[in-house]
Order: structure tokens, then sequence, then C-alpha cells
């Protein structure tokens, strides 16, 4: 048995999860982006009281890595390695992508080997980052930055049938008219990072607790004003 909490505060939907082997046991959810680490705390200690388990009973701390959201990696990370110090408890990071391909994975009426996953996070303007994944959550592509156009994925639809999924696919929907096109809406939470941190803990893919940072997929740019 393996009790793992799992965090998720990568873009506008923010999500704690208990999982018991992999199942999910407890979720508290927020949809308010700008108060993800008022969020998260109080989150934790309400599934902890509410499941009756003792964060010192948790196998192991989840999270996803990025990329996302800026401040809401850094929340989500800092939390679970601050968790993980203070209790001696291994750390999982898990791709933000590889979650919302699991989630669109689930959602998906039907699928073959010929269905591929690609969920996109909006990065502004008509950038996305994104990554394409098999219906095993393979990595086919690995998570980059992409400007969409109308020609994107050109190769991919041409072959299989794409599902896209994430706050960035909704920008791309009105340029793709393939009929290869799959939009799902399906909004990922902590219970697809379940999973997916069981595995990760099973076959003990820990991360680095002294190096893990997170994956921004892009540099972080801030803008001073010139007074």
């Amino acid at each position: 048995m393996s009790l793992i909490l799992n965090i998720d505060t990568a873009t506008e939907h923010a999500s704690v999860c208990l999982s018991k082997n992999g199942k999910s046991l407890l979720l508290k959810e927020s949809s308010d982006q700008k108060h993800h680490g008022a969020f998260l705390q109080p989150a934790i200690q309400q599934i902890m009281q509410e499941s009756g388990v003792s964060l010192a009973d948790v196998d192991a701390i989840a999270v996803t890595e990025g990329p996302g959201s800026y401040t809401g990696l850094r929340v989500a990370l800092a939390s679970a390695k601050g968790l993980c110090y203070a209790l001696q408890k291994p750390l999982i990071t898990i791709n933000t992508l590889q979650v919302m391909a699991q989630a669109a994975l689930k959602s998906a009426p039907e699928t073959d080997f010929n269905t591929i996953f690609c969920p996109m996070i909006d990065a502004r303007r008509m950038e996305v980052f994104t990554a394409i994944y098999s219906s095993q959550l393979e990595t086919l592509e690995a998570p980059q930055a992409k400007i969409l156009d109308e020609n994107s994925f050109a190769e991919n639809l041409a072959k299989n049938t794409v599902v896209f999924s994430g706050s960035g696919s909704i920008k791309f929907k009105p340029m793709c008219v393939h009929p290869n096109s799959f939009f799902s809406a399906v909004q990922h939470s902590a219970i697809e990072l379940c999973l997916l941190s069981q595995t990760a803990y099973d076959n003990q893919h820990f991360a680095d607790l002294a190096y893990s940072e997170p994956f921004y997929l892009k540099p972080f740019f801030m803008h001073i004003s010139k007074k």
C-alpha cells in the first residue's frame, strides 16, 4: 500500500489529491489562479483532516513540475520540497503536459494505436507549450514552445487522429479544419497525477530534493521599467 500526496498548481486550475495505490481518495480544487498560493496549504490540511491520515503516514509527495505558470510552479514545488525535507519523504515530479495527456486519454471516446495526444498550455499570443504522446503515454515529441499557425501539426494529422486539449488548444481550434483533429475540453486535475505518480513510486523514480527546479521550458525574464 502506498499513500501519495499529489499537488498541481501549474495552470489556471489548481488541485491537491491524496491517493492510495494510484486511486484518488480525496480531492480539493480551485480555479482562482491568482490565489493558488493561498489555496494550497489549507487544501492540504483539509485533506489530511478529512481523510484521517497524518502527513507522516504519506509515502511520497508528487508535484507537476511544469511547464506552466511561473508563480504556480514555484508555489507547488517549494511546498512539496519543504514537506519532503521535513518529513523525510521522497519527491516525485511529473511533467504537466503528460498529466494533461492522461486526462485527455481518459476522456477520449475511442482510441487506438493511431490516436495521439497533444496537450497545449497557452503561453500568450499564438505561442503554446506542447508535446505529443502516444495512446500509451509514451513521449513522441518532447515538450517545446511552439508558435501556432494553420500548418501546425500537419505531419501528425496526415498520419494520426490527434486529440488536442488544454488552454492552448482553444486558439488553435479555429485554424485547424483537418478531419483527423479532435478537440477535448477536458480539465485535468491532480487525479490524473495519481496514476503517474504511483508508477514513478513503484519504479523508484524520485527527484533530487536539493537540485529539483521547476521546468519552465522557456527562460523567465522580468521586465524592469526605466525610470
